[in-house]
């Protein structure tokens, strides 16, 4: 074994429950955040598309949404699994979890290949709804924060 990889593994200091509670909870709070906004967003969405007479477009979009929302609820479990093991298990544990979520990610699109009644695009913008909120989420603070900035000179 490696010196260095021997000090990594005798100097690894393993989280505590407490730790894992804490970080379990906020992790619970972000999800549903994240995950409420992305809902809510996409049925709206879906609404408008399907008031404008695509109703494909607005089913693809919720079904994949809802995957989307699903795969980040997983990565949230599988994270005090990864943190609580050693380095070869959690690598392991980290590959079957990518592996499981791309199988599950896989499902909406197969879905909208196979059934004309989603739509392929809106499936995949669905797919990336959690993502795009958090990234919307962050350029609003981004850009209210350099306003708040630019007036105070």
């Amino acid at each position: 074994m490696w010196p260095i990889a021997r000090l990594w593994r005798y100097s690894r200091i393993k989280p505590s429950i407490r730790i894992l509670t804490t970080m379990l909870e906020t992790v619970r709070e972000v999800q549903k955040k994240y995950c409420s906004r992305a809902m809510v967003m996409a049925v709206c969405v879906a609404l408008v598309f399907i008031m404008v007479g695509f109703k494909p477009a607005g089913k693809g979009l919720v079904l994949g949404s809802l995957f989307s929302i699903i795969n980040f609820v997983l990565i949230g479990a599988t994270l005090p699994l990864k943190l609580d093991s050693s380095r070869s298990k959690a690598a392991f544990l980290s590959f079957l979890s990518i592996a499981c979520r791309y199988a599950l990610l896989a499902v909406p699109l197969i879905l909208a290949v196979k059934q004309p009644q989603f739509d392929l695009t809106a499936t995949v913008v669905g797919i990336f709804m959690v993502q795009l909120v958090i990234l919307a989420e962050h350029g609003y603070r981004y850009f209210i924060s350099n306003r708040k900035q630019i007036k105070g000179f």
